[in-house]
């Protein structure tokens, strides 16, 4: 099991800049989502007008079932500056590697529940940390795409673009700044990596409750 929660409505409404395009994914059951939640704060965030599509599909982690459920939506997607995705961690860096020419943002932190996980031979994996840092990686984990699961940069000991530790394996940090570099958001890798509140989100459902 894991859950979902939304991250602050502050750092959601900073998100949306431009035209923005929501996808939203209630598919996975065993996955929490706080979809009434989430359905109040994205028609919050339509009446300024930037928001010009809310896409609700499921088993968005799917790459061919996330390209056939994407199609019918394609020119808002292309036209769109931004795109918000509401999901779980592998919901997200599908989107993002499908669309790998937009800005894509996470609007949901994902913990760890006990329980069965699932098996999954999806090519994405989410370490449920909390605080997910997918917004200032474009869109890919550091966590799961690193052997190290560095936060603050490569190591250091890749070569010719694969891991040190898994030769059959690109180096993350290579990708996160490959892709970073084509969305022009280079000055993202200036954050500080903080020491984790894996419970942040917990903490947080507790104080509103």
């Amino acid at each position: 099991m894991l859950i979902t929660q939304l991250k602050s409505k502050e750092t959601i409404e900073a998100l949306a800049k431009g035209k923005t395009v929501i996808i939203n994914c209630h598919g996975c059951k065993e996955v929490y989502f706080p979809e009434q939640e989430a359905a109040e704060l994205q028609k919050e965030l339509s009446v300024g007008g930037n928001v010009t599509e809310i896409i609700t599909r499921d088993y968005i982690c799917n790459p061919d079932n996330l390209r056939f459920q994407l199609k019918k939506f394609e020119d808002k997607i292309k036209d769109a500056d931004t795109v918000l995705v509401f999901s779980c961690g592998v919901g997200v860096q599908t989107v993002a590697a499908f669309l790998e020419d937009k800005k894509v943002f996470a609007c949901c932190d994902t913990c760890p529940l006990p329980g069965f996980q699932g098996v999954t031979p999806l090519e994405f994996d989410c370490g449920q940390c909390g605080e997910c840092y997918l917004n200032s990686t474009g869109g890919i984990c550091p966590i799961t795409a690193c052997s190290k699961s560095l936060v603050n940069g490569q190591c250091g000991g890749a070569k010719n673009g694969r891991c040190e530790v898994n030769k059959d394996m690109e180096c993350g940090w290579e990708r996160i700044y490959r892709k970073l570099e084509k969305l022009g958001r280079l000055d993202t890798l200036k954050y500080e990596a903080k020491v984790r509140d894996y419970a942040k989100p917990f903490k947080e459902s507790k104080d509103e409750g």
